[in-house]
């Protein structure tokens, strides 16, 4: 799908002026994010039906998708966070992964999904699945909002897609620079002046 301008998205002129200013173009409105993470929410409710499983969210930036993702699977699930650093105030990863705030629940023998916001060299992801991995789970999938293949560095599988992400920087819903953005409603590329000054 073509991305759009700002002034001309229905969902950014909600947003005019303020966060909306620094941003480009539109990748995904609100409306189209909500309807793929229905889609989503449905193929998960099916493949976990019957199953114990936990969702675990990636903090900060997976805190809207998350949230909006559970109210879409029917069935029974429970939920955790984990907090890691590998950005801080950086447009790339750093490769050095730190986790601030681990589980608080025991994975062994459960199936857990791990949710992330964006995936992109995927060096944090493969820390977060090598170290899980360790605590032996019954299975390990990935569910991603973004996958940005063009950006990998690491080989790693995510098994559910809600959108291939071009080689951009990208804010809102969830999506920071900076700490900022997270709370645009729509996905978008941010001006590159933003950032590199």
């Amino acid at each position: 799908m073509a991305a759009k301008k700002l002034n001309h998205h229905p969902a950014a002129e909600m947003w005019a002026g303020g966060l909306s200013d620094d941003i480009d173009h539109v990748l995904w409105s609100q409306k189209q994010l909500a309807a793929r993470i229905e889609e989503l929410g449905q193929v998960l409710t099916e493949h976990y039906r019957d199953r114990d499983v936990l969702v675990v969210g990636i903090l900060c930036g997976s805190f809207p998708f998350i949230a909006d993702l559970v109210r879409e699977m029917n069935i029974p699930v429970a939920i955790d966070f984990m907090a890691v650093s590998s950005y801080g105030d950086r447009t790339t990863s750093s490769g050095v992964v730190r986790i601030l705030k681990d589980l608080g629940t025991p994975i062994a023998n459960r199936h857990v999904l791990l949710v992330e916001d964006i995936v992109d060299s995927g060096r944090t992801l493969r820390y977060l699945v090598d170290n899980l991995k360790t605590r032996h789970p019954a299975s390990l999938e990935i569910c991603t909002l973004l996958d940005k293949r063009e950006a990998r560095v690491v080989d790693i599988e995510t098994r559910y897609i809600g959108f291939t992400c071009p080689d951009e920087f990208v804010v809102g819903y969830g999506l920071d620079y900076a700490g900022k953005y997270r709370n645009l409603p729509y996905i978008g590329v941010l001006k590159p002046e933003i950032y590199r000054t």
